[in-house]
């Protein structure tokens, strides 16, 4: 009885895969779900994951919406936004029109969430195709600059920095929060007599 308990109040992070189709966001949330890499591209419609980890010490869950890419979903891409709490903006560093692309769905979750400051990371995927590369890091770098958010280079097929930046942005998930509870609930103990 108590063991389910505990399992309700584990705090709860909800991470939105954005980006376009083909960039690699269905293979960097099944290599941090299950470690795989999958090789073959297979267009999601949206796929859901939930799993228990260790955040700085403290378990928590972390749920991470898979979204689709192609631009016959984006009339669903709102609610799925409405339920996001932090954002990986995923693109492929071997196509610049993917990176251009990003400032679509950047705009979109600012217009449907009203919110500048929602934790949102800039994810450049597919690093180990380096023979490949067409966006240099400089510019995905100003990009992020830019919109006041982080740039991390991933590679789904390497797990390179794919643990990174599902713990960076649930971090920042965390970290706000923490910051709006305190701003909700400022020191309980403290008492206001009006006179």
């Amino acid at each position: 009885m108590g063991k389910n308990k505990a399992k309700q109040t584990l705090p709860l992070h909800k991470i939105i895969m954005v980006g376009s189709g083909g960039v690699g966001k269905s293979a960097l949330t099944l290599q941090y779900m299950y470690g795989d890499f999958v090789e073959e591209y297979d267009p999601t419609k949206a796929d859901s994951y939930r799993k228990k980890v260790v955040l700085d010490g403290q378990e928590c869950q972390i749920d991470i919406l898979d979204t689709a890419g192609q631009e016959e979903y984006a009339a669903i891409r709102d609610n799925y936004y409405r339920s996001g709490e932090g954002f990986l903006c995923v693109f492929s560093v071997c196509e610049q029109e993917s990176l251009e692309h990003t400032q679509e769905f950047r705009d979109q979750i600012l217009r449907v969430l009203d919110d500048e400051s929602v934790p949102f990371i800039l994810v450049g995927n597919k690093v180990d195709l380096a023979h490949l590369r067409k966006v240099p890091p400089s510019d995905a770098n100003a990009l992020a600059q830019e919109w006041g958010c982080q740039y991390v280079e991933t590679s789904a097929k390497t797990r390179q920095n794919v643990d990174l930046v599902y713990t960076m942005l649930m971090r920042q998930i965390r970290d706000r929060k923490l910051k709006q509870q305190n701003v909700n609930n400022p020191d309980k103990d403290s008492c206001c007599v009006l006179l």
